[in-house]
């Protein structure tokens, strides 16, 4: 009995050193051991074009149309630069989030050639990194990864990171010629999205479609502050079935799925906390193919969705949290424990 035990007490030791060597660090410390290997290859001259201080305004002025930006942009970068680039826009997402960011980009070519584009306006190597204060574990920080359709925004603080907004989209949504036909890159955002309004009976849709034609773009574009006029409207989680809310449930944790494990978490924390305080919108067409919009309202965060450009097939889509953008909830916290410290940007 005695060696059973032993066996089993060593077995049990083995076990715990194995969960420690192989327990994932924190992902404020991959990012910012990324961010810092990224920076360590850049000359002085890049570096300058890369960095900025964290109270600089510049931290909130995002935006996903193809316009030139502020940061280093990826065709200035050397193949070694290119791939520690590509490390920092893993870091802050799931492997899911990266296929999908990473498709985002290659989108660029697929314009270039439909569009008989020089290159210039339609290019993958105009997406930009932009650093904001000294990367640490610990300390506050932030960076941003954008271009054309895509723009993640990161605040870390004290070891917490947030990545609001974040945007994503896709022009074509759907390639529909050449070597890459059939590529949905944001499939799962419309057809999750589908397959709950299909799940509703004639009288809900009609609570739920608050607009016969779908809106020009999302409702909140570029702003620095999410919000939106009056009442949350659409269809209530309350007057859902079960059935129903766990297709909504699935369609936010598509969203958030984009992102590492705890920051996922972080959200659907706020789909948690909402219970049954979230209202479904669409506006537009119920067939597939046909100009579309919808958004998925919590007292905390907002989720937007359009597909109206080029035929309805070009889609942005976009996460944001009321007062969490930036981490500024953070933010405000951090700097009432520390009163001394410079306040943020833009408060």
């Amino acid at each position: 009995m005695k060696t059973v035990a032993t066996r089993v007490s060593l077995l049990l030791a083995c076990l715990i050193v194995l969960t420690s060597a192989y327990q994932r660090p924190e992902p404020a410390e991959v990012i910012a051991d990324t961010a810092s290997r990224f920076l360590a290859s850049l000359s002085a001259e890049q570096r300058h074009k890369a960095t900025f201080q964290f109270q600089d305004e510049e931290r909130l002025n995002w935006h996903f149309i193809p316009r030139e930006r502020k940061g280093i942009p990826w065709r200035e970068m050397t193949p070694t630069q290119q791939h520690l680039a590509h490390a920092l826009l893993s870091a802050g997402l799931s492997q899911q989030g990266y296929i999908k960011a990473a498709t985002v980009m290659s989108l660029e070519e697929v314009l270039r050639i439909l569009e008989n584009d020089s290159g210039e306006r339609r290019n993958p190597g105009k997406y930009y990194i932009s650093v904001f204060g000294t990367p640490s574990a610990k300390a506050v920080w932030g960076y941003r990864v954008e271009g054309h359709h895509l723009s993640l925004n990161y605040t870390l603080v004290n070891g917490v990171v947030t990545g609001n907004p974040s945007f994503f989209g896709a022009n074509p949504a759907e390639v529909r010629e050449g070597p890459r036909q059939g590529l949905r890159t944001l499939a799962r955002v419309e057809d999750l999205a589908r397959s709950l309004l299909d799940a509703l009976p004639p009288e809900q849709q009609k609570v739920a479609i608050v607009d016969a034609k779908a809106y020009p773009d999302i409702l909140t574009e570029a702003s620095r502050k999410a919000a939106l006029s009056g009442q949350p409207n659409g269809l209530s989680a309350a007057a859902m079935t079960a059935a129903q809310r766990d297709r909504l449930h699935a369609l936010l944790a598509e969203y958030a799925g984009d992102f590492p494990e705890p920051l996922a978490q972080a959200r659907l924390e706020r789909v948690k906390s909402a219970g049954k305080v979230i209202h479904f919108a669409w506006a537009g067409v119920k067939e597939r193919g046909g100009p579309h919009y919808y958004r998925v309202q919590g007292p905390t965060f907002l989720v937007e969705y359009d597909n109206t450009q080029n035929n309805a097939n070009h889609i942005h889509s976009v996460w944001r949290d009321f007062d969490g953008d930036w981490g500024l909830d953070l933010l405000k916290k951090h700097y009432e424990s520390a009163p001394h410290a410079t306040s943020p940007a833009g408060r």
